[in-house]
């Protein structure tokens, strides 16, 4: 029994049979459509919202509403339809035909059970815009359910030109639909020969987010839309066990910098093997009661019935707006209660073996090609879900309107069209050639002047604590931690833009969220490495969109890592790791900008071109403690354009030196010194940016690699020994830089060997043969 079943007691059955009986327009839709059917509790709910649409003038009677929403009905039927032959047909026939063992595909694949479940949710998305006349944003965290998303997509023509292209609406663009579905298709020179794919993707109209990590978006949706702009957020509960931080959403919602959100919960009750966690804890009684100690207002519809979830996107926006405007006259303070949309459904509802495992995946007991009961089994539940096409294109005329009420197709929505670019401030601090001051100070004060310059621009700092002690106080006591109850004499506001949690993934994800913003997100170097995956789904679909020539243009994201591993001795090896930049030196490094600020000018450098940039994450490892600027401004600004830079040169060189980091270049310092005391001759190098020197992959990355001329001005493979004294593992860095690898009788490369513990940065070098003394002794032996 659902619980929405439960709901309808005695006065709800009589009204809903009073409306019925009252309004035959109203009892036409009442009956449902196939599978399609509306409980008594939803009757009285769409009823209500048909007189309030009408109260409000957007229509002149509830005919014309119920009309769009039995249309919505025939849609979703029609969907389901299309999604169960991307699973197993490649043949897709209008007639309604039963298909053949030959119309089958060899393969079949696809996340069916998920699927089926978001097709009425995501109909009920595009009717909630068409019956207010306004284009709300959607986000769907369970990207493998993009099969929904398409065929929906598909029949509404809601497409990015190369699907319009290759997918329209006849049997014929059906049919190759289905056929690319799962195809494992791949170009000549590597790359997916379809624009489908198994998640979300950038050929996915309107997609934000691949989903592929579940529980991300559970973690997103409250820090992305602006204010007076619409979100409805997707979300799995399988994936309600995934993430930490999901229900901290009423703690970060404000209604003077937050638009509107409407997380939407596919309850379906499974993961892939079996029930979900939160069922296996007492289903969603047990959710509800969490829900409501987590500050929401949990709302079960109808998972079933596209009608209960579009009730439920009018209902939860008009709860938060009436919050909101009690928040402005002062009547309520926060947190509010966000609505909090559960549909309950069992996983596959509408084809053969819902409600089992099976759903999950291919639900037949066989495939169709060459199992005649499974052949008969989906021609069977296939037909209960067929829409004539003379039917369905009246339905598709019903759910246009865009024209009409001047708003753009949701292929389009304001979140997947940001672009954002800052004004550079007038007055810039500058930080003079010899001075001594924490790098990461700097950096504080120059995110300050940026915000200062650009004060209507949203921000969000992600912090997963010990942001004054990564020595970004003056940031701290501008923008504030954002909490419920400021404490007294603590950087703390309600406003605060300063999303602090002990959660590195729940921080992150904030900043990677606003991108209608300007963000930042500091981290120890260490804990870095659980932000990882958010930043390489952000980057992988970034990187993805850039492919298609439609690169994203949201403002680049800087992340930062200190209290690094050079200097975090007193915290044992836990907290000694230079992982964080290695993994992300093997995304594409036009798009992850990989950097190891030597000073205090280069990393104000670095963030002053990462906040003139789009769509790239900067992943920043800077030293926190004080130490000599090295460089002048023009240096640092010449460091970042080129990656690299020569600090010292002799006039004859026997060795070159190439530092990676801002303690190496001071060890560089002291072994050139001491060469030169031996009559060695020495070039010093600065390697800011390794991934600009590697071999490309591609023809983006060929364009942002060094050229050779470039190359081979900086680095000479004409001097007889090179060395390297890097900030992260030695292999990684001689791997990523292979152009410049002289090979073992010529290179040397000295960095972390995983040597560590309760060390000083002096006994960490040491430790780890990085120290000037080790180095000398191996140059001289070398050079015997």
């Amino acid at each position: 029994m659902y619980a929405i079943d439960q709901q309808n007691d005695h006065r709800v059955v009589q009204r809903a049979t009073l409306y019925r009986e009252t309004y035959p327009a109203f009892a036409c839709w009442a009956e449902g459509y196939g599978v399609i059917q509306h409980s008594d509790d939803t009757q009285v709910r769409i009823f209500d919202l048909c007189q309030q649409l009408v109260c409000e003038g957007r229509f002149q009677q509830i005919d014309e509403v119920l009309d769009i929403l039995m249309a919505a009905d025939r849609l979703t039927s029609a969907a389901m339809w299309l999604v169960v032959h991307m699973t197993y047909s490649s043949k897709v026939d209008f007639s309604g035909s039963a298909l053949e063992a030959d119309d089958f595909k060899i393969n079949p694949q696809g996340h069916t059970g998920g699927s089926l479940n978001m097709v009425p949710a995501y109909v009920a998305y595009m009717v909630a815009n068409r019956l207010a006349g306004i284009t709300r944003s959607w986000l769907m965290g369970q990207g493998h359910c993009v099969a929904a998303i398409d065929a929906v997509n598909v029949l509404l023509q809601n497409l990015y030109p190369e699907q319009a292209q290759r997918y329209p609406l006849h049997d014929e663009g059906l049919s190759q639909l289905a056929q690319d579905f799962y195809s494992y298709a791949i170009t000549n020179d590597g790359r997916p020969g379809v624009p489908l794919g198994s998640h979300v993707n950038p050929h996915t109209a309107g997609g934000l987010i691949e989903g592929g990590y579940l529980g991300f978006a559970e973690l997103q949706y409250v820090h992305m839309p602006l204010p007076g702009e619409r979100l409805v957020a997707f979300l799995s509960d399988g994936a309600f066990e995934e993430q930490r931080g999901s229900d901290w959403a009423s703690r970060w919602w404000r209604a003077e910098d937050c638009g509107l959100v409407t997380p939407v919960m596919i309850a379906n009750g499974r993961r892939i093997d079996q029930r979900s966690t939160m069922y296996q804890q007492g289903g969603l009684s047990w959710f509800y009661e969490h829900l409501e100690q987590n500050d929401f207002h949990p709302i079960v519809i109808d998972g079933r019935d596209p009608a209960s979830f579009v009730w439920g996107i009018f209902e939860s926006e008009a709860r938060l707006l009436a919050c909101s405007a009690h928040i402005r006259a002062e009547k309520m303070c926060y947190p509010v209660k966000l609505p909090y949309l559960i549909a309950e459904t069992e996983k596959g509802f509408g084809f053969y073996g819902a409600g089992t495992n099976a759903a999950h995946g291919t639900p037949l007991p066989g495939n169709p090609r060459n199992d005649a009961n499974a052949r008969q089994l989906f021609n069977e539940h296939a037909a209960r879900l067929f829409v004539q096409r003379s039917e369905l294109d009246s339905v598709l005329a019903k759910l246009g309107g865009h024209v009409a009420d001047n708003r753009v197709p949701e292929k389009h929505h304001a979140l997947c069209q940001r672009d954002v670019l800052l004004q550079v401030p007038s007055n810039l601090s500058v930080y003079e050639k010899g001075s001594v001051i924490s790098p990461m100070s700097a950096v504080d004060t120059r995110l300050c002047e940026w915000h200062l310059a650009n004060p209507d621009v949203r921000v969000r700092i992600g912090n997963p604590d010990e942001l004054r002690s990564n020595r970004m106080g003056k940031t701290l006591d501008l923008l504030k931690h954002r909490v419920l109850s400021p404490e007294d004499g603590v950087a703390e506001s309600i406003q605060g833009s300063v999303i602090t949690a002990l959660n590195e993934e729940a921080v992150v994800i904030a900043a990677l969220a606003n991108k209608g913003g300007m963000n930042m997100v500091v981290s120890y170097e260490a804990f870095a490495m659980k932000m990882i995956g958010a930043l390489r789904q952000e980057t992988i679909f970034a990187r993805h969109q850039k492919e298609l020539e439609r690169a994203p243009r949201w403002l680049s994201l800087p992340v930062i890592a200190t209290s690094h591993l050079w200097e975090n001795g007193k915290n044992e090896q836990s907290h000694q790791d230079s992982a964080f930049g290695e993994v992300l030196l093997a995304e594409m490094s036009d798009m992850t900008r990989v950097v190891y600020p030597a000073d205090t000018n280069s990393a104000v450098a670095c963030l002053d071109t990462c906040y003139q940039s789009q769509g790239q994450i900067w992943a920043m490892t800077i030293p926190k403690q004080d130490m000599a600027t090295v460089l002048s401004s023009e240096q640092a600004k010449q460091l970042v354009d080129c990656g690299a830079l020569t600090l010292e040169e002799d006039n004859s060189v026997d060795v070159q030196l190439i530092a990676v980091g801002a303690y190496q270049l001071q060890v560089c310092q002291e072994v050139a010194q001491r060469l030169r005391e031996k009559n060695i001759g020495c070039r010093l190098t600065y390697l800011l940016e390794p991934g600009r020197f590697r071999s490309p992959r591609d023809e983006h990355e060929e364009r942002f690699v060094s050229t050779s001329v470039q190359q081979a001005e900086l680095f000479d493979d004409a001097i007889g020994l090179r060395i390297f004294v890097s900030h992260l593992r030695p292999e990684v860095l001689l791997g990523v830089c292979r152009p410049l690898d002289l090979g073992r009788d010529r290179c040397l490369a000295f960095g972390y060997k995983n040597r560590g513990g309760t060390l000083d940065t002096q006994g960490l070098l040491k430790a780890n043969g990085c120290d000037a003394e080790s180095i000398v002794e191996a140059i001289t032996s070398r050079m015997i």
